[in-house]
């Protein structure tokens, strides 16, 4: 953005202070681009005993079949030992495992290395997490990932727009709102700061704010839409009638290889043709990688034999086709929003020194860390309940 310096722009770390490291799994078998395969893999898991479940589970340090742990918050899944758990498959829930990428996870503290409860607590409908992705420098792909579901991206930080659930004490400087109203003659919302921030956002990250009225309206409504595209939220993005891709030649029913025809503009999956596919989409990167391929990459996956990665559907599900289209839109729709993002020049700023006086920043310690939000009692190992 020509005109604003380094200086000029505010920390990410400092306007929205409170931040948490992804999950870790520590297993790739409890998450997969199908819910139903999830369901048979912890059933085969239960369905063996002894050695067998242990080799099964794939141990690490941080948990094995006899680890004793609470229930995640929010979930009901057990909480006897693994080694001697029967009962159902706790009901998967969508999560962000790459960008642009919603698969699904059993969300079972027994099964996750690290699942940073803290981030289960604040999750709910209105929740909206913000997701550092691995673009490197000088990379023209987005920096900052917003998505409702809980974000699985490594290695950047997660930081969630609420502390608490149901919208309540947004995870912003205290202060800022007030301080963005002062200036812009308007009261911003939680939401419009999140906008702004995926606009303007730039490497460190860093995000430049504007005291310019006029302005502050132009990057709210630009990071609103691509907020929308990023959230899958309201109706289907659509694009006009003779831009729409369409399945031209039905995908075979386990397709292996992914091919991009840029004259034709067209995705070949093996004899299987999806067009139009805009050059935009195809080329569109995340953490230095193509999304389309990526997202193809995870569904063609075979895990080693013997493995629970092993299973997997038989063929190709239906909705694999739709989920694929809806993010050829998306990808597309994202790309040419990031020419009017070029656009923006940043004219009355807001610096990290002017907020230093204004005394918004430096924040106090006790934001970055996370709220109580201890609502109810959580289930700890065994049935027992959590000391907390």
């Amino acid at each position: 953005m020509p005109g604003v310096t380094h200086d000029d722009a505010v920390p990410l770390a400092d306007l929205m202070p409170w931040s948490v490291a992804p999950p870790r799994l520590g297993r790739g078998w409890p998450t997969a681009p199908d819910a139903g395969c999830l369901k048979a893999r912890w059933d085969t898991l239960l369905k063996s005993g002894g050695s067998v479940r242990e080799a099964l589970f794939e141990p690490t340090r941080s948990r094995t079949p006899y680890t004793a742990v609470g229930q995640l918050p929010g979930r009901t899944g057990g909480t006897e030992r693994l080694i001697r758990a029967s009962g159902p498959c706790p009901e998967p829930v969508r999560v962000l495992a790459a960008p642009f990428d919603e698969q699904w996870l059993i969300p079972d503290h027994r099964l996750i290395d690290a699942a940073r409860p803290e981030l289960w607590r604040v999750a709910d409908a209105r929740q909206i997490f913000v997701a550092e992705t691995a673009a490197g420098p000088g990379a023209t792909e987005p920096l900052l990932l917003a998505t409702s579901l809980l974000p699985l991206l490594r290695p950047g930080r997660v930081r969630p727009l609420y502390r608490r659930p149901g919208a309540r004490e947004p995870n912003l400087a205290p202060g800022l709102l007030d301080h963005l109203a002062t200036r812009l003659g308007h009261s911003p919302t939680p939401v419009d700061v999140l906008a702004w921030t995926l606009a303007t956002a730039r490497p460190g990250p860093a995000v430049p704010l504007t005291g310019d009225a006029g302005l502050w309206a132009a990057g709210v409504e630009l990071g609103r839409r691509m907020l929308r595209l990023m959230r899958r939220d309201g109706e289907r993005p659509k694009l006009p009638g003779g831009r729409r891709p369409y399945v031209r030649a039905p995908l075979p029913p386990r397709p292996l290889t992914l091919r991009y025809d840029r004259d034709e503009e067209t995705l070949h999956l093996d004899e299987g043709r999806i067009s139009p596919v805009p050059p935009e989409a195809w080329d569109f990167e995340a953490g230095s990688v193509r999304v389309l391929e990526q997202w193809f990459a995870a569904r063609t996956a075979r895990g080693e034999p013997g493995t629970l990665a092993a299973i997997h559907p038989a063929a190709w599900p239906q909705a694999w086709t739709s989920e694929l289209l809806e993010l050829i839109t998306v990808l597309t729709l994202l790309a040419e929003l990031r020419s009017r993002q070029a656009e923006l020049r940043i004219t009355a700023p807001i610096t990290a020194a002017g907020l230093r006086e204004a005394g918004v920043l430096p924040v106090p310690r006790a934001v970055r860390r996370p709220a109580s939000v201890l609502d109810h009692q959580e289930e700890g190992p065994e049935g027992q309940f959590a000391l907390l």
